[in-house]
């Protein structure tokens, strides 16, 4: 990190890099308060200023006259990062608080707890999504969480993140901004279900993944050994998903598509004990088109998942409790039904959209404070703006982060970059959000692509292997790029690059999507079919 390098380059005899104190710190200065200047704008030169600044949190002051501007962002999450990706450099230092050094590329995160992508393949580090976090001595990237802001003052108080035991005793510490976006996002929805928090898991984080992953192998392991009766076999065997949304119905499929080419080879003692269950309330995929929803009832059903309609009320350490008073038991259960505002923006005395999020206007901006902006999940329109709230979709969360990162390259080549300095700046045009379709994938080459740009039925909808293409090539926009360096030396692939590179700058979502797509249909090879799919992630740049 920024930083934890740069405090390397400190000596008593030498003031560091970043400090705006104008008087060089004394060689009689201990480590430890030394250390505590670096984050203070304020010197240390005796024994009582030195416990004056142990008896405050020391931090980031505000941008000198000579600096850049400071932006500092809360989050690192698509919203986060598409904003700190569009963000020129050369006009503000920038910031970013998060308690996840990296940014999760959700869409394809259910493939991870199956193996069939690596969980490197689905992170990429804040310092390769905005280089100058990593090179600048005036950008930096705090582990840490928000506790506090106060607008008065134009700052964050923060919190760093521990390990989890008593090693590690959080730090606090206070950041002074020119310009604060909240990228926040969201945090799974409960609905205050007794046992949800302690026995299910979600899945909107790595680690979250990896939990399943480690549950899953252990419960296969666990089954096969002796002595086992055959009702706790399918017990552990027995996995669990509420939630019929896309992230639901998609990790339902990776899970089949794992029992079908990978139980019944790997463990086989036990395949015939395996059941995979999608509970859900109404309809799965409730947003899609008709047609889609009837495809992919089908193409689960058919896969071997079992669709219960129901409402769970209770959650127990094995089984949990139906509207209807069934008991369902469970080895594994996942739970996927929905987000909602974290206990922080909850927190905010701001005024609120409809749904408990931050409220903001045309413009991104907070309107009842200055120079904070809100994007993304935890988000939405004032009623007086006359706009929807919109979805809590990572498609709206880039496309506000790609809008609020050019707003702000504006409001800053205008002179308007500095804390209460841009007030009477024309702001240009509002935000406006164009639907570009919802995708979904159910299994092995099958998908879903609703380019509806509403609820009314047309013909903007394809399913089957094309989509599976579509998914993978667009929903990956240009905040991440990674890719598994083991793929890349596959035989065919160095052959084919120059083709996918075409693509990269002109391809749009509704656009000669099956001729992409034919490129690909006619290779048979598995791995070479897989291996290019991923391939457009790096080379298709959503614009």
């Amino acid at each position: 990190m920024a930083w934890f390098r740069n405090l390397n380059k400190l000596s008593p005899s030498k003031p560091p890099l970043r400090s705006t104190n104008p008087h060089p710190f004394l060689p009689s200065t201990t480590p430890f308060t030394f250390l505590l200047s670096h984050f203070s704008s304020q010197p240390i030169s005796d024994a009582s200023a030195s416990a004056e600044a142990l008896s405050r949190p020391p931090g980031l002051g505000p941008t000198a006259s000579g600096e850049k501007p400071r932006v500092v962002v809360l989050g690192s999450g698509w919203a986060g990062c598409r904003l700190m990706k569009g963000l020129d450099t050369s006009i503000y230092d920038v910031a970013c608080v998060s308690p996840r050094n990296h940014m999760v590329f959700t869409p394809l995160l259910a493939s991870t707890c199956v193996g069939t992508l690596e969980f490197r393949s689905v992170a990429e580090p804040i310092g390769r999504i905005q280089p100058s976090i990593s090179r600048e001595p005036g950008s930096y990237f705090f582990l840490a969480n928000c506790t506090s802001v106060n607008t008065d003052e134009h700052s964050v108080q923060c919190e760093t993140v521990t390990d989890g035991s008593n090693t590690l005793e959080p730090w606090r510490f206070k950041l002074s901004y020119d310009k604060l976006i909240i990228a926040l996002g969201s945090q799974p929805l409960t609905f205050g279900i007794h046992g949800v928090k302690e026995h299910a898991i979600f899945l909107r984080e790595v680690y979250h993944a990896q939990e399943i992953r480690r549950k899953l192998l252990l419960n296969l392991m666990l089954s096969d050994v002796p002595g086992i009766s055959v009702e706790e076999k399918r017990r552990l065997l027995h996995c669990v998903v509420v939630g019929g949304g896309p992230t639901g119905v998609e990790f339902s499929g990776e899970l089949s598509d794992f029992i079908i080419k990978d139980v019944t080879q790997r463990y086989s003692h036990v395949k015939d004990y395996i059941q995979v269950t999608l509970i859900e309330a109404n309809e799965i995929l409730s947003s899609f088109d008709d047609r889609l929803r009837h495809y992919a009832t089908k193409q689960l059903t058919k896969s071997g998942v079992q669709l219960v309609r129901g409402i769970v009320k209770d959650v127990k350490p094995q089984s949990i409790i139906l509207n209807d008073g069934s008991e369902v038991p469970y080895g594994l259960l996942v739970w996927s039904t929905g987000v909602g505002p974290s206990p922080f923006v909850n927190s905010l005395e701001v005024p609120k959209s409809p749904g408990g999020r931050i409220g903001i206007d045309e413009w991104l901006r907070v309107p009842a404070v200055e120079d904070v902006f809100a994007i993304g999940d935890c988000s939405g329109f004032l009623e007086s703006t006359g706009k929807q709230v919109l979805p809590a979709l990572a498609q709206v969360a880039e496309r506000q982060g790609k809008y609020l990162a050019a707003l702000l390259n504006k409001i800053g080549k205008e002179g308007g970059g500095r804390a209460g300095s841009g007030k009477n700046l024309e702001l240009g045009d509002p935000f406006v959000y164009k639907h570009l379709g919802s995708m979904a994938t159910i299994g092995r080459y099958k998908a879903l692509v609703d380019l509806r740009q509403s609820k009314v039925r047309s013909k903007g909808d394809i399913h089957g292997r094309v989509p599976q293409l579509v998914r993978l090539a667009f929903g990956l926009s240009n905040t991440c790029h990674k890719l598994e360096e083991p793929i890349l030396r596959g035989g065919e692939l160095g052959n084919n690059f120059h083709l996918w590179t075409r693509y990269k700058q002109n391809i749009e979502l509704d656009v000669s999507t099956q001729h992409l797509a034919s490129s690909y249909y006619c290779h048979r090879s598995e791995l070479f079919f897989k291996t290019n799919l991923l391939l457009i992630n790096l080379c298709v740049d959503l614009k």
